[in-house]
């Protein structure tokens, strides 16, 4: 089975020298296109594409630049500090963990396509929906027809089966109606209960990722029927259909 959740835009300062042995992107060449193309924009330039205020596209900037130092690689786990990777909290998996984990977990990104925990990356950040230039269409076009048969070849490598714990945006990286239709997708959903009414909370919905992902990947689990048994900070199973699986936290 296998885990698919999504990157953070919040990228940790500094997460220290790494001792583990880390992997290759497995499009690291695609990534340094990329950011080859992002280092030729100002820092203004890049505040009208990420419209983003200018302290940050200050930073992209900055990241952009320094990109090409292979001195500053980090594994792309250590790397992101979205609330998502807060409750999957690497820092405290065991390397045995660490090393199933990169195994059977994907991170979705916009600048790398697809990552495993242990692949080496440096800082960025880019959206989905930027045009870029020099590629003549948006992000999620130039990824798409790149990851889709390759990750429906890595998934059904497994068993077929994906646990697709990412946001909606990145769907878009891929081909989803493929996606769908070649492998057995099985997509949680974290709703709260108020006033009898089902609710989406952006920050649970976050929390629930990456406990869930967590809990996948500590206790090995194989097959879709498990999911059932997961609980988080009062959520629970409250039923299921077509590849879709329930979690509500009550009203008390």
């Amino acid at each position: 089975m296998q885990v698919l959740i999504g990157s953070a835009k919040i990228m940790v300062d500094d997460v220290g020298a790494s001792r583990l042995a880390v992997t290759t992107p497995a499009f690291k060449d695609k990534a340094r296109e990329i950011a080859m193309e992002m280092v030729g924009y100002s820092a203004d330039e890049l505040c009208g594409m990420l419209k983003c205020n200018p302290a940050i596209g200050k930073e992209t900037f900055q990241r952009y630049q320094a990109f090409f130092d292979e001195s500053t690689l980090r594994p792309a786990v250590f790397s992101y500090d979205g609330m998502v990777f807060k409750k999957l909290a690497p820092e405290s998996l065991s390397p045995d963990d660490l090393s199933y984990s990169n195994e059977h977990l994907f991170i979705g990104s916009f600048l790398y396509g697809l990552l495993r925990p242990l692949d080496a990356i440096n800082k960025y950040r880019l959206e989905g929906n930027v045009v870029l230039p020099g590629q003549g269409q948006t992000v999620f076009d130039l990824w798409k027809p790149l990851l889709t048969e390759w990750f429906i070849e890595q998934v059904k490598r497994d068993d077929g089966v994906l646990v697709n714990l990412a946001s909606n945006e990145f769907k878009s990286l891929f081909n989803w109606r493929r996606i769908a239709k070649e492998l057995t997708v099985v997509t949680p959903e974290f709703k709260v209960e108020k006033g009898g009414a089902l609710k989406n909370v952006t920050i649970y919905a976050k929390m629930c990722r990456g406990a869930m992902a967590r809990w996948i990947l500590t206790n090995r689990l194989e097959t879709p029927s498990t999911l059932a048994a997961f609980g988080y900070d009062g959520f629970e199973y409250a039923g299921g259909s077509e590849g879709h699986l329930l979690f509500v936290m009550r009203d008390h």
